[in-house]
């Protein structure tokens, strides 16, 4: 059974930073490519970043690019999303995702395998 759980989320101010972790049981996230989704209240969970398995290419939305960066550590077992400039727009839980099977599209949810349980980001004053 692949359980993901992610961490590092919290209150943090406009401009601060924050970084997630998403680790996995049973799983080598190595392997796989692993992405980051958000859910805000009352908007359609947005896909927000993607690396691949392997060779580890990265992608982002457009939302997120330049403030953003994805990243894994495979002694760990673990895959980061560094999250700088935060936005209040950027308020929302957090999910990681898994897929065993390469996908052209990586942003949509449709293609993901197995998901974590959330962490929740919220930038506010």
């Amino acid at each position: 059974q692949v359980q993901l759980v992610e961490s590092g989320g919290g209150l943090v101010q406009p401009g601060g930073s924050l970084r997630l972790s998403c680790t996995a049981s049973s799983y080598t996230l190595s392997f796989y490519t692993v992405a980051w989704f958000r859910l805000a209240p009352g908007k359609e969970r947005e896909a927000v970043s993607c690396i691949t398995g392997i060779d580890g290419i990265t992608s982002y939305a457009d939302s997120v690019k330049g403030r953003f960066t994805v990243s894994r550590d495979n002694a760990k077992n673990t895959v980061y999303l560094q999250m700088n400039g935060l936005k209040p727009d950027d308020t929302a839980v957090y999910y990681c995702a898994t897929t065993t099977t390469p996908r052209s599209r990586w942003y949509l949810p449709v293609w993901y395998d197995y998901w974590g349980q959330g962490t929740q980001v919220t930038v506010s004053a």
